[in-house]
């Protein structure tokens, strides 16, 4: 394992917060697996990490079209958003999206990949997202509560000694 750590984001704009300073570790060939409850901040991540690597149109859910490419404004990695949420199978069901080709030059993102797309890479961030109450993981229909318990896990060799740390808030 490469690196981990937990964090605590009390609100969205926290959590687009969060998906920006992201940003900042990742580089073209990085794998994103996110994961959580229907409503726990996994879009809210992604639009913050669309904000950080500079991309354009808007980051939304592609539940309905699996995979949107938001290309980058400055010259950096595009922005590769898939919503394997409708998809059953593994990484068969997904060759169409050619998400192999993409992640070379690409950072892409894939909710709902857990069991899917980890055969994409050995080296890849996996983020686990939980609504919390009192300190303690819930679950997503628990509406008292903004608050996110955040794992992030660096695996493979592109993780070690990654100071994932840092990501929290000041």
């Amino acid at each position: 394992m490469g690196s981990q750590t937990t964090l605590t984001v009390e609100t969205a704009e926290r959590m687009t917060g969060l998906g920006r300073r992201l940003a900042a570790l990742l580089r073209p060939g990085d794998l994103v697996l996110l994961s959580g409850e229907l409503g726990a901040g996994k879009t809210t991540l992604t639009r913050g990490l669309g904000e950080g690597l500079g991309v354009r149109g808007a980051v939304t859910s592609p539940t309905f079209v699996i995979a949107r490419v938001h290309p980058s404004l400055t010259g950096g990695p595009a922005l590769v958003h898939v919503d394997a949420y409708r998809l059953g199978g593994g990484l068969e069901e997904m060759e169409d999206l050619d998400l192999d080709v993409s992640l070379p030059e690409s950072v892409v993102v894939v909710e709902w990949g857990e069991g899917k797309v980890e055969e994409l890479s050995e080296d890849r961030l996996e983020v686990r997202i939980e609504r919390t109450l009192g300190g303690e993981a819930v679950g997503a229909l628990d509406e008292e509560s903004d608050g996110r318990r955040v794992v992030l896990t660096g695996l493979g060799a592109r993780w070690d000694g990654a100071d994932l740390t840092g990501l929290g808030e000041n």
